[in-house]
């Protein structure tokens, strides 16, 4: 320590002497330097643990102290004992444990934090040497914190004994005992039961117990239960819980008392217990009911709680039961009043939340019942879940426009979710309930839209529709007969509020299939989504339900095509959606353009993008900075996403599935491709833009994203346009390398590689940007994982698709093998993977192309010394299976290599680790050589080499890792 009272930051410093312990603690506290606080706490963590520990703490325990300098004494004890007990003489148990004794009969009338970590530390005491050297722990606690004397009063000595009850299976849970001793301790503990039991009644059942003594009780009792007390022998207890909830300083923590304790998994073993809380539960009703209508939340709140954790926890040792059918089926409906509780969720109730999944709970133990037993309980539950619906649609229910204003933006989200958790339940619930849901949900909304007499609240309809958007999003309602009517209801909807407006949209998306198979009824919602799309309010629901019907309903929707293209421009042109919406009307116009005519498709693409190409020759000619680049984007961006979709090759929608009759399937037109016939009219455009942008790599993205998803959309349509952009990828990546262009150029040889009047400007490209790659490889490639990434995977797709390119006299295959061999020593996960994809590609390769194979032979064992270098330890343990999978591909295809290369590599003393023995190596070398066809024992024997060289083999970590 230094004389001014501060830590001196030297080795010589750490002289731990009660003194410099508190200089730390003032330092810690007081000093405003936050390096010194920091200096501090550091110092004092290895105070803590260091030998010198043991005389310190105590003097730090000293009465004279302040609290905050004896909860630091008291933190080295627990320290000591819990982390190292072993440091610890047995004959020093004794005296260890009867000074913990008396300085927590000290301080159970002192600091409160410093007697918890006292109680903490004689707590881990106990539990390293019970049960053979304290076997009577608990009792000997009871009995010593009972004896008078010592002038503590015996309220406090109470509080102790009670402080020290609850934190021993506390410490219990936490406690780093080794596997085979926490069976043994759990064990004991469970018997210790029977002492701690019956004084916890006692304390509770006696009249002039003091309520901080009773919620102490509580306290302890929840802590126990944790240790899987078998509810039988806590029954009693529990159901004194119950009596202490009327006491509204007792209410919390008797709640989690009983939620633990009818929470425990094994507590549904004991039926009988079980069916005589089910009664106590059913008699916190009145409670229930004058705390909601009190607007007391916390007693709602707790009382629900309990009320779910027996049901849920419970349901079906419960329904089992037959004879008490009744009990369980009131219970249900005191959790019906929960779910249907009063307010708007969150913000004038949060209880409704807690009982979501005990519906699902139920649900799923009814209909787990044999069909006969089935039977019978869905006569009695089915109409407790048609009562659900009504309950949940209405809690669904926005409040008023001027309620819902005065929310805050968090209080709106909060409330979304749990819609969104409401919608869950009820597609849930159709599993039980079907079609007649449907049926049901149709009448209600039909009786209130044509109810001239009485107006029902927007708030009313919107809820009903919400229901029926929420089965229709997931559950295939083609059946139903009732969806003609109810978008015959839709048309009635007077819509003058946002809220309903969009739930109508999403209503209409997730009709969409429906709409395919019924497209008479496309006339009638069509207007209404039209109409929607110039809302900015509901963009999002307005947009995707078009891009749901353009994509489901395409080969219906010619007569319409004119129509939605002029609104979609239109709105477009306003520029009132975000950016990703605007991408998703764009892929809706593709899947809609799709199923016209060519002729119609150019007309309606002209009209379309001819404003955006005016656009973006004007930003072509303009010096380039930030708006204007943002602006490029975006216009690169929409023609991406039509040409995503606009696919009229094939009359598949995105999944590969067909979505129309084969009547409807034209056969592919003759002439070139109406994207193909776009992209050659705005390439000389793109150029421009490019030769204006090159250094900057989001505009270079933007534009391979172009022409990279009209590749993967039109496949070998495309073919026109591949000598023109291979050129145009050549002379860009040659002056500004970019991984982007390269993942263009990969797409391109796997669809064109093989074509024979293709391959020329293909082979052309791939040797010029290899070439320009091995330059940047030359000056250093650390700089630009993601290029070397792309390359790796580019030479791979070379090799699967078109070895030949490896034949060329232009292709330096030594150069790229040694920058596979770089590129394996990247940190980046995903460049490693690229690259042991690349090196898996090329092995196979030896035994039919000479120039592969000289390389290999030349430079193999450069490649097994990398392998083995990141299986010691050089690369991350996820990445095993990669290098496991170059190391079968060796021995598969360079099998006499490999024999004397596997020798020659493991000779080196220390490598691939320190940690592996001679003998090690030479089983790895012998159980890799016999595996030449079983690649996954070669990936397990790889895995269980890597653990030995870091020193992990045989650990929890290992154990962990291997499963």
């Amino acid at each position: 320590m230094e004389t001014s009272g501060r830590i001196a930051t030297t080795p010589d410093a750490l002289d731990f002497t009660v003194e410099n312990v508190e200089k730390g603690l003032h330092q810690l506290y007081y000093d405003p330097n936050i390096e010194n606080k920091n200096l501090a706490q550091k110092w004092l963590m290895q105070a803590q643990v260091s030998p010198q520990a043991w005389q310190f703490c105590w003097a730090l325990l000293s009465p004279d102290k302040v609290p905050e300098i004896q909860y630091f004494g008291a933190s080295a004890l627990h320290t000591k004992i819990s982390r190292y007990w072993s440091d610890i003489p047995s004959d020093q148990y004794e005296t260890l444990k009867t000074q913990l004794f008396s300085q927590i009969a000290c301080f159970s009338s002192g600091s409160k934090m410093v007697l918890t970590r006292l109680c903490v530390a004689l707590a881990s005491l106990a539990l390293n040497t019970m049960p053979e050297v304290w076997p009577g722990a608990v009792p000997e606690m009871v009995r010593v914190f009972q004896e008078e004397g010592g002038g503590v009063d015996g309220r406090a000595r109470c509080l102790a004994l009670l402080e020290l009850l609850t934190v021993l299976p506390e410490e219990f849970q936490t406690s780093r005992l080794p596997q085979y001793r926490k069976g043994q301790v759990r064990g004991a503990l469970g018997r210790e039961w029977g002492s701690v039991c019956p004084l916890l009644q006692q304390l509770l059942r006696q009249g002039d117990s003091p309520g901080a003594v009773k919620a102490r009780v509580l306290r302890c009792l929840s802590s126990w239960v944790l240790l899987d007390v078998p509810l039988s022998e806590s029954e009693g207890l529990v159901e004194d819980c119950f009596t202490a909830l009327p006491d509204p300083e007792l209410f919390d923590t008797a709640v989690e008392a009983i939620v633990n304790a009818i929470s425990q998994p094994d507590s549904q073993r004991y039926v009988n217990t079980l069916l005589k809380l089910v009664p106590q539960v059913l008699s916190l009703q009145e409670q229930l009911r004058e705390a909601v209508q009190n607007g007391d939340m916390e007693t709602s709140h707790g009382i629900c709680r309990i009320a779910v954790a027996l049901g849920e926890n419970h349901s079906r040792a419960l329904l089992e039961q037959v004879e008490h059918w009744q009990g369980f089926l009131a219970l249900v409906n005191m959790i019906m009043f929960c779910t249907g509780i009063p307010g708007h969720y969150p913000v004038n109730e949060t209880t409704s939340s807690l009982t979501l999944t005990f519906w699902y709970t139920l649900q799923d133990d009814i209909m787990s019942f044999d069909s006969e037993r089935q039977a019978v309980y869905l006569q009695v539950y089915r109409p407790v879940y048609f009562q659900l619906v009504d309950v949940l649609l209405h809690k669904a229910q926005f409040p008023s426009d001027q309620e819902y204003a005065s929310w805050s933006s968090d209080e709106k989200e909060q409330f979304r979710i749990y819609r969104v958790d409401i919608s869950d339940t009820l597609m849930y619930v159709y599993e039980m309930l079907g079609a007649e849901l449907l049926s049901n949900l149709y009448e209600k909304l039909g009786r209130i839209l044509t109810n001239t007499e009485q107006a029902s609240s927007w708030q009313h309809t919107e809820a009903l529709l919400y229901g029926f958007q929420s089965i229709a999003e997931t559950i295939d309602v083609n059946y139903s007969d009732v969806i003609p009517g109810l978008i015959g209801l839709l048309l009635r909807i007077n819509i003058n509020n946002v809220q309903l407006a969009d739930t109508v949209m999403f209503t209409i998306g997730a009709l969409a299939e429906w709409l395919a198979d019924h497209p008479v009824m496309l006339s009638s919602v069509l207007p209404l989504v039209l109409q929607a799309l110039g809302n900015p309010d509901l963009s999002v629901s307005s947009v995707s339900t078009l891009k749901k019907i353009c994509r489901e309903c395409k080969y219906d929707l010619p007569p319409y095509a004119s129509n939605i293209v002029a609104v979609s421009r239109e709105v477009l042109s306003k520029q009132i959606h975000k950016t990703s919406q605007c991408m998703w009307l764009m892929q809706a116009l593709g899947f809609l353009l799709s199923a016209l005519h060519v002729e119609e498709i150019l007309r309606n693409l002209h009209s379309l993008i001819t404003p955006y190409i005016q656009q973006l020759e004007k930003l072509a000619d303009e010096t380039p900075n930030p708006s204007n680049k943002l602006a490029i984007i975006h216009i690169l961006g929409l023609l991406s996403n039509l040409f995503t979709t606009l696919d009229i090759s094939k009359q598949e929608d995105e999944s590969g599935e067909s979505t129309a009759p084969p009547v409807k399937t034209a056969p592919p037109p003759p002439g070139p491709n109406p994207v193909v016939v776009v992209l050659q009219q705005v390439f000389a455009l793109i150029q421009t833009v490019l030769s204006k942008w090159l250094n900057d790599s989001q505009v270079v993205e933007a534009v391979c994203a172009i022409f990279e998803k009209s590749v993967k959309t039109l496949l070998h349509d495309f073919a026109p346009m591949v000598s023109q952009l291979s050129e145009m990828l050549g002379q860009m990546y040659s002056t500004i390398p970019q991984a982007s262009a390269l993942d263009l150029t990969r797409q391109m040889v796997h669809i064109f590689a093989r074509e024979t009047d293709h391959f020329p400007p293909i082979k052309a490209l791939f040797e010029l940007v290899t070439s320009v790659t091995l330059s940047i490889f030359r000056q250093g490639p650390r700089d630009h994982p993601d290029i070397v990434d792309s390359f790796m995977q580019l030479q791979a797709q070379a090799l699967k698709r078109k070895p030949d390119l490896f034949l060329s006299e232009s292709l330096d295959v030594k150069a790229v093998f040694h920058c596979g061999l770089l590129s394996l020593k990247f940190p980046e996960a995903p460049t490693v993977k690229s690259t042991c994809l690349f090196f898996t590609e090329l092995l196979p390769r030896c035994s039919d192309m000479p120039p592969v194979a000289r390389v290999v032979q030349e430079n193999g064992k450069l490649l097994l010394q990398a392998v083995l270098e990141a299986i010691g330890g050089g690369s991350s343990r996820s990445l095993m299976e990669q290098f496991a999978e170059v190391l079968f591909s060796l021995n598969k295809h360079c099998f006499p290599l490999l024999t004397v290369w596997l020798k020659e590599a493991l000779q080196a003393q220390g490598f691939p680790s320190t940690r592996v023995t001679t003998e090690q190596k030479d089983t790895f070398t012998q159980q890799i050589l016999r595996e030449r066809l079983n690649k996954r024992r070669v990936k397990d024997i790889v895995k269980e080499f890597t653990l030995v060289c870091r020193g992990l083999h045989g650990t929890e970590y290992a154990a962990e890792y291997c499963l």
